[in-house]
């Protein structure tokens, strides 16, 4: 009996196994599905891709909420309220300085970087600046002639020997040429070239997995807008170890990144196939091995010609030496691949690595330029020196400084975690070669986020990541409490521009801007508490995402037509415009990092939605970037609505 009872509890074990490992498999198959970019790039192209092929809005019903909407580009439907909607309501309630830096840098401009260091830390031991943020951006954006310097003529980055150089294509000819182009000779952007740099040219790497999303488009968007186009590449490296396809979708089947192409094909952007390498170059004249040691004697040569000269270092017959990973040190990648990708791809190519929750709010390049310029920026108000942040980071390429934290990470097991390998740097008495900047010139919020700032706060007071987002009237508390500067000019609401309308026109396949597109308004008050709202209609076709949609210039006049676009009345509108501009968002920083804040969306009138308008602004050809400079490249569709705030 007692045996019949085990064998019939044995065979239900197995049944219930049987049964979890099959929900199991149509779990991790419904999810693997999901994941799959070929999958959610076919799905998006599924939408009603082509913005001039699209038809009027559908009408569905009027509700106790407003009108429920169905525009052709969007998968579900969307309330509007007639008085208080993305087409009616003023971009701002103040007048926005756009060219608030003033002129670009010159492209040989070079930034102290000890001294902005030093201004914004105080001494190595004391740190007695670092948590005063508010001083710190004080100094970044008043006291440019005390960091910023144009170096001698012989010793300009320009008049070094192109041959050189630290970057591959420094001079836009793989490093053919025996001198830069004069700034008198170089040819300013159009729309299908680039232009030419007086200069070298300086890669910018990001990296990313899966299709586009909003985050990549507006990452793009601020470099376009700040960054000297001509002096820069962007390399967007792809998870090509997940997705062999990746680049090749991104080109063809990417929703959202189709509104870039004209770029890529311009060569602002480069797409780039990420697959770990399994050995990595290392600098000659140089000692890899960070203390280990060589073998005495060296391993004896292989039927290749290589030798094992130290741990994990082989040397060809050239006498070149590489970093070698083994396949179980591969296998493990996966775990931390973004925190490896930035050292790998800046001890090959060199430039700046982003992490693309980053926002460029100024142009890099005077950063960059130094002979010395690897840096980081610090792990929040930590003290410690060796708690660096690499969601920015530069180093020089293929230096000995690139090669002991590369071959660090690969010997703790490929754990390249910023405090891991600058705890190691500062214990072998080399974090003072990899400068740190203090927060504010990258996360200005952080300090107070962690609640570690003494001091003012900064301009505006944000105390969560998620503030940025925030448009509702009311929904920052003291925002503008450090703000000193003079009263902003206010504009009448029924006058003000309340978007771009960009109409392509057919024969000649140019954009034109009809500015006259004054906000129709009832009842009129100005507030100095709300914000902007939300983006233009598109310039020509394009596919769309699924999560947001545009709308045509025949939609809104349909919508106008029916008397769902009607009198903006102030008092309607949960997101009424304000006084936030892009000239007061921590004036002085050179980003703003979003810091993961992935799922949540922009609110109209909100900071990061005023940096939207900014952007559309300079891409529709009615408003200029910080320096004053008008867009001449090709035509970039503005930012969609997000169907929770139309």
């Amino acid at each position: 009996m007692a045996e019949g009872r085990r064998t019939k509890g044995f065979l239900t074990l197995v049944k219930n196994l049987f049964l979890a490992s099959l929900l199991y498999a149509a779990l991790y198959g419904i999810i693997t599905i999901a994941r799959d970019p070929n999958v959610a790039a076919k799905g998006r192209l599924g939408i009603p891709a082509f913005l001039d092929k699209t038809g009027p809005a559908e009408l569905i019903k009027t509700t106790k909420a407003g009108v429920k909407v169905k525009f052709a580009s969007s998968p579900t439907t969307v309330t509007m309220n007639p008085h208080a909607n993305v087409f009616n309501r003023p971009i701002s309630a103040v007048k926005a300085k756009d060219d608030y830096m003033g002129p670009r840098p010159h492209a040989d401009t070079e930034a102290d970087l000890h001294l902005l260091v030093e201004q914004c830390r105080g001494t190595y031991a004391g740190i007695e600046k670092m948590r005063n943020v508010f001083d710190c951006l004080q100094f970044f954006a008043n006291d440019e002639s005390r960091y910023y310097q144009l170096p001698a003529e012989e010793n300009r980055a320009s008049a070094q020997d192109p041959r050189q150089a630290e970057y591959k294509n420094s001079d836009g000819h793989d490093n053919t040429l025996s001198k830069y182009v004069s700034v008198l000779e170089a040819v300013p952007a159009n729309k299908s070239s680039i232009g030419t740099c007086p200069g070298p040219i300086i890669p910018y790497h990001v990296y990313w997995t899966g299709p586009a999303t909003w985050r990549v488009e507006v990452f793009v968007k601020s470099y376009l807008y700040t960054q000297n186009l001509a002096c820069s590449r962007l390399w967007i490296w792809l998870d090509s170890d997940r997705n062999p396809k990746a680049v090749d979708d991104m080109l063809n089947k990417d929703a959202l990144f189709a509104r870039f192409l004209p770029l890529v094909e311009r060569g602002d952007i480069v797409l780039k196939a990420w697959k770990f390498p399994s050995r990595i170059p290392l600098p000659k004249a140089e000692d890899n091995t960070d203390g280990i040691g060589y073998y005495n004697p060296p391993g004896k040569p292989n039927s290749k010609g290589e030798r094992a000269v130290a741990d994990g270092i082989v040397e060809d017959k050239d006498g070149q030496q590489w970093l070698v990973l083994t396949p179980k040190q591969m296998t493990f990648l996966p775990v931390a691949v973004s925190d490896a990708v930035r050292f790998v791809v800046l001890h090959i190519h060199g430039g700046a690595y982003f992490d693309m929750d980053v926002l460029m709010l100024r142009d890099m390049r005077p950063l960059l330029l130094p002979k010395e310029h690897s840096f980081a920026e610090r792990w929040a108000a930590h003290p410690h020196p060796g708690d660096y942040n690499t969601a920015i980071m530069s180093l020089t390429a293929n230096s000995s400084l690139s090669s002991y934290l590369l071959r660090g990470g690969v010997r703790m097991g490929l754990n390249f975690h910023p405090r891991v390998l600058g705890r190691m740097a500062w214990k072998d008495g080399r974090d003072q070669e990899f400068l740190m900047l203090e927060t504010a010139a990258f996360d200005p919020i952080w300090t107070e986020f962690n609640w570690d700032r003494e001091g003012r706060c900064t301009v505006p007071c944000l105390r969560d990541y998620g503030a940025a987002f925030k448009g509702r009237k009311g929904a920052i508390k003291d925002e503008w409490e450090s703000y000193d500067g003079p009263q902003l000019e206010l504009v009448d609401l029924a006058q003000v521009q309340v978007k771009e309308l960009r109409i392509r026109n057919a024969e000649e396949g140019t954009a034109e801007i009809d500015t006259a597109a004054p906000a129709p308004s009832r009842r009129r008050r100005r507030s100095r508490d709300d914000n902007a709202p939300a983006s233009a209609a598109a310039p020509k076709p394009a596919v769309e995402p699924l999560d947001s949609f545009s709308a045509t210039m025949d939609e809104e006049a349909e919508l106008r037509k029916a008397g769902v676009v009607a009198g903006y009345v102030l008092e309607e509108d949960k997101f009424p415009p304000n006084n936030r501009t892009l000239e007061n968002f921590f004036r002085g920083a050179w980003t703003y990092h979003i810091h993961n804040q992935w799922l949540k969306h922009p609110e109209p009138s909100s900071w990061i939605s005023v940096l939207e308008h900014a952007q559309d602004g300079f891409f529709a050809g009615t408003r200029t970037n910080p320096y004053g400079e008008k867009w001449t490249g090709p035509s970039i569709m503005p930012f969609n609505y997000w169907p929770e705030f139309v």
